[in-house]
């Protein structure tokens, strides 16, 4: 992922104008990366070292993602729908 793109992302998703570490944040940046990861294997299905690494990204990702809906349930629902991530 290159820098401009972390910006835009961020930018879009932050809470405040300074906000980086949000889990809201991550979460979005975590997305673009495993959607990232998903056009590299669908290119390289033998390539399991990086099949390893979209696993723990999505660990991840649903580990933040279960934090906010158990703090802040309206953040998650926005996020949810606005990332697409559930059908």
């Amino acid at each position: 992922m290159k820098r401009a793109q972390k910006k835009t992302i961020i930018q879009k998703n932050a809470l405040h104008p300074k906000d980086t570490g949000s889990p809201k944040v991550q979460v979005a940046i975590l997305t673009e990366r495993i959607n990232q990861v998903q056009q590299h294997l669908e290119d390289h299905p033998k390539d399991n070292h990086s099949r390893r690494g979209l696993l723990t990204m999505v660990g991840k990702r649903r580990k933040l993602l279960n934090f906010l809906r158990l703090n802040d349930k309206d953040q998650y629902e926005e996020l949810i729908n606005k990332l697409s991530l559930r059908k």
